[in-house]
């Protein structure tokens, strides 16, 4: 059913005038259970909706019963007459259309050809392109295309910013912004959810929650909600105390270490704004002997041009960059700008026509490029980490794939489950689970972000800042980029590659500065990690400080030992072998667990300290 956070059962009391679409006790069996079993929905024409939910909880499953493309098992489903819903899929197909505009304007409710066209031109798409030629990011336009143009009441949006540039971005929230309808959004995109919504829909557990807040005021929300239920269970058996134990503690310290990490990357990115020139120009200043030791890359006045004679075009023009180790550089501009031209010239895939690139001999790179269509339905998800064995090489840690799974948000118990089984998120969370188990200390994320669920986000940036090597990130996701990257490179399309000390707000604050006050300024997020006060400053005691700083090594250290003891207890033969060995490394492990858990528990309380002093 719907349920309020706080108010228990949802009925209609809360809409202020009559919904266009009500769905009372709406069941859907899938396998062998049911997805979904008593929920009751009801849309008011001017809702601004976000729809949040794991991968694989039916949020795409959700949206295809509102449209009417799929048959509920049970429910009753009432739409005011005369309304018109508009379902954008994720992945529409296009197969049997030869163009573009074939797609867009093909069966009986086609919206308008010149409605269509006129939409067409303001995102930059030309609709004669052939169907299958044609690149994501093309696709996705044309789709936007005919639903835009479809008028609809209701418009359903499955992932709308995948493929898109940052320009046709600002172009759909502005639409959206002006459009008079409904809409229900699916979206992993933290800026385009907090710009556009007015109320959020949480699916959670086969339960739909609606609370009538935008999705700025989510996080908190779930974290009040999982509070509750924890205290709920408070006298329900052991099992449940745990399970609530974990949703209230593994959503919201991931949460409050994200924080702690954000506030070390406002200071990378300071120090990083120290070394920019003045002009805020690629060349960096070598500000100590060992700096050279530290690059990992480095470009001196790389130009690289296409074409010949009239047609030639220069895509990178003069850019110079020294990125060191440990450096996350985050790559943006619009599509066709020269983003995936800077990535191959960094990684020596293609070389420059002037200038040079040179990179450390000890360089071991690693691409994650979301192409989650080379994974195999037909393994199984313990195939596609441990050729199909129990244990897993993370970047020289043994550790048991049903760890490694739960470690990435799966259930242990789906290691023997079948890739085509999960849901498009879900595979593209195995393939980050792959790669990042793989060594190597350069890592490149070609749009890391596409249909992964908020959660695994947390993840991934969790993952990335523990990274010991440097990171290249090429993505649109604003939000990403400002909780991950150090520097950004923005690309305008002439040639010319913007270096900003810190992520995407910080260059888009560049570019709307006058040119002449833009070179005066330091990067904003720079400014405010050297204003903000420093960490040995805060009003903590000498103790607290001192945790504070430590802990998160000794945690650290911790991991490690669990994970050797656990290594070492999965040998069948040691017990037979050596049984004090045996019983001397449960107890250890005992002991380490319950270490780890102590200081967990003691940092985030020293965080909470810290977050409530302003920081």
């Amino acid at each position: 059913m719907l349920v309020n956070a706080a108010a228990g059962p949802l009925g209609r009391s809360h809409m202020a005038v009559a919904p266009i679409l009500s769905w009372e006790d709406l069941g859907l069996i899938q396998g062998s259970g049911w997805l979904f079993q008593g929920l009751s929905l009801h849309i008011a024409p001017r809702d601004r909706l976000a729809l949040i939910g794991r991968n694989g909880a039916g949020k795409t499953t959700l949206l295809r019963l509102i449209a009417g493309e799929i048959e509920a098992d049970r429910g009753l489903r009432s739409v005011q007459p005369g309304t018109r819903i508009i379902l954008l899929e994720q992945d529409p197909s296009f197969t049997g259309f030869d163009t573009l505009l074939d797609f867009a304007l093909c069966g009986d409710d086609a919206p308008q050809r010149h409605e269509v066209e006129a939409i067409a031109g303001q995102l930059g798409i030309d609709l004669s392109r052939e169907a299958q030629s044609a690149s994501g990011g093309e696709k996705r336009r044309a789709a936007l295309c005919r639903a835009l143009a479809s008028e609809p009441d209701l418009l359903l949006l499955d992932e709308p910013t995948n493929h898109l540039d940052l320009a046709a971005i600002d172009w759909l929230e502005s639409w959206l912004s002006r459009y008079k309808g409904a809409f229900i959004a699916i979206s992993h995109d933290r800026t385009f959810l907090t710009r556009l919504t007015n109320a959020t829909l949480w699916l959670d557990r086969a339960e739909l929650r609606r609370k009538d807040i935008g999705f700025g005021g989510y996080e908190a929300w779930e974290e009040q909600a999982y509070s509750e239920e924890a205290r709920a269970t408070q006298k329900l058996d052991a099992k449940l105390k745990i399970e609530a134990h974990w949703l209230e503690r593994g959503v919201t310290a991931r949460r409050k270490r994200n924080q702690g990490r954000l506030e070390k990357l406002y200071q990378m990115r300071a120090q990083r704004a120290a070394m920019l020139s003045p002009a805020g120009t690629a060349k960096l200043k070598i500000v100590a002997d060992d700096t050279k030791t530290k690059s990992v890359i480095v470009a001196d006045h790389v130009t690289k041009r296409f074409g010949t004679g009239e047609n030639e075009r220069t895509i990178i023009r003069d850019f110079s960059l020294r990125i060191q180790r440990g450096d996350r550089i985050g790559v943006v501009g619009a599509n066709g700008s020269g983003k995936t031209t800077l990535l191959k010239l960094l990684t020596g895939e293609i070389e420059p026509n002037e200038g040079k690139v040179t990179r450390a001999n000890t360089l071991i790179g690693t691409v994650i490029d979301q192409q989650r269509s080379l994974l195999s339905p037909e393994k199984r998800l313990r195939d596609v980490l441990a050729e199909g064995g129990d244990w897993i090489d993370v970047r020289g840690v043994r550790k048991h794939v049903q760890g490694y799974l739960k470690e990435f948000l799966f259930d242990p118990g789906l290691a023997d489950a079948k890739v085509g089984t999960l849901s498009g998120g879900e595979r593209s969370r195995l393939l980050l689970a792959r790669e990042f188990a793989r060594r190597s200390n350069l890592l490149v994320l070609d749009e890391p972000t596409n249909d992964l669920d908020l959660e695994t986000l947390d993840l991934l940036q969790e993952v990335i800042a523990d990274y010991e090597g440097t990171v290249l990130i090429v993505s649109h996701d604003r939000d990403f980029l400002d909780r991950t990257v150090t520097i950004t490179l923005g690309l305008d399309g002439s040639g010319h590659v913007d270096i900003i000390a810190g992520g995407y707000a910080d260059w888009e604050a560049k570019r709307k500065k006058p040119a002449g006050q833009a070179a005066k300024n330091k990067p904003r997020q720079a400014e405010q990690a050297n204003t903000a006060p420093n960490p040995k400053s805060r009003k903590l005691s000498y103790k607290d400080q001192r945790d504070y700083d430590l802990l998160p090594g000794q945690i650290e250290e911790l991991d490690a030992a669990i994970a050797r003891d656990e290594a070492a207890l999965a040998d069948p033969g040691l017990y037979t072998s050596n049984a004090d060995k045996f019983v001397m490394l449960t107890e250890a492990l005992k002991q380490a667990r319950e270490e780890k858990d102590t200081a967990e528990e003691r940092w985030l309380e020293l965080a909470e300290m810290v977050e409530g002093q302003g920081r």
